[in-house]
């Protein structure tokens, strides 16, 4: 689930001295430059301070599309930190964790360093494809429902706190963000791997409330609206709760919110007239459908304004998010169960 972000940072000093991390460092630069096509630029998919991202196809137990990660090791720290993260990293389990196939270490051209990490591909790319319009400004097709969207904060929320609470040694994300969260065929949320400095869990926390009010607004926290002192925390602050869906991502209301059009539409009778008991229960049946909508959203962004306030020590834990995520999920889903 990232834009394709560096290894995690364990709160450990990296140790540059080199040594064999099982059956990680045995494919070989050679390989990657053949799966990538030469790292061509047809095949990449991502790039960044960290470095690069191309879309590859390797024989690892059977022909696989892979996603092959290039550091870029001009970065501060990033060479010493890669051996230490492998080691972090290999026993890592989750299924919301993009899974780290093998890794390359070795000197090519001139003696340079080339390290890259090789990862699952994700066929349905980022979050941020999903949520926001391209850079030149053309509008993408693509969009989640109010159930998606839940699901996938749940997954970030669930990475996160196994992460954090769940690990041997708790690891930090450092580098959170909707570039860096990945879809996979059944629209499943994993994180990227990120590399940060002064790491703390509040950091992450913060970085993920951010991203929740985005998943549910719409907006980018960098939106050309927020001026003079305004931001996305705030904006977000002063609509609630009454005025929810002035921030509410207008593409959500038109999938969440059945038109009055429709429910006319659907009841016309023969000769033209309203079916006038009908209408009146879908009519219903569209109040309840906001009403449930709006307490579901109203309490996700609730969630985000308590992990992103300003002083560290209020946030929550991912422990509690996540518990209460899938609470609103639930009751959501119970709600429209009964409605329907």
């Amino acid at each position: 689930m990232f834009e394709s972000g560096n290894p995690l940072h364990t709160g450990k000093n990296p140790s540059s001295s080199p040594f064999i991390l099982d059956k990680l460092l045995r494919i070989s630069y050679k390989e990657l430059f053949q799966a990538t096509q030469g790292f061509s630029s047809e095949n990449l998919i991502g790039q960044g301070s960290f470095g690069s991202v191309y879309r590859g196809s390797l024989d690892l137990q059977g022909e696989r599309i892979v996603a092959v990660k290039v550091l870029n090791l001009q970065q501060h720290g990033a060479s010493n930190c890669f051996i230490a993260e492998c080691r972090a990293l290999r026993n890592i389990r989750h299924r919301n964790l993009v899974k780290i196939l093998t890794c390359c270490s070795s000197i090519v051209f001139k003696g340079n360093e080339f390290k890259a990490l090789v990862l699952d591909f994700m066929a349905n790319g980022s979050l941020d494809v999903w949520l926001h319009s391209k850079e030149d400004g053309s509008i993408q097709s693509r969009n989640l429902n109010l159930l998606q969207r839940l699901h996938v904060a749940i997954d970030l929320s669930s990475a996160l706190h196994y992460l954090h609470d769940l690990c041997e040694t708790p690891i930090i994300h450092c580098d959170l963000k909707r570039s860096n969260i990945l879809l996979d065929n059944d629209m499943t949320a994993l994180v990227e791997y990120g590399i940060g400095s002064e790491a703390t869990t509040y950091g992450d926390v913060c970085s993920f409330g951010i991203i929740l009010l985005e998943i549910f607004t719409g907006r980018r926290p960098t939106d050309e609206v927020f001026t003079d002192g305004l931001n996305l925390h705030n904006f977000v602050r002063s609509k609630l709760p009454g005025q929810v869906m002035q921030v509410l991502d207008l593409k959500l209301i038109a999938i969440e919110e059945v038109g009055v059009e429709e429910i006319i539409e659907d009841n016309e009778s023969d000769d033209g007239q309203l079916e006038i008991q009908e209408n009146n229960v879908n009519t219903e049946r569209l109040k309840l459908q906001g009403s449930n909508v709006q307490k579901c959203v109203v309490s996700v962004l609730n969630i985000g304004l308590a992990c992103s306030v300003e002083l560290p020590s209020d946030r929550m834990n991912m422990g509690d998010i996540t518990r209460k995520l899938n609470i609103i999920t639930e009751s959501f889903l119970h709600a429209r169960t009964r409605r329907e």
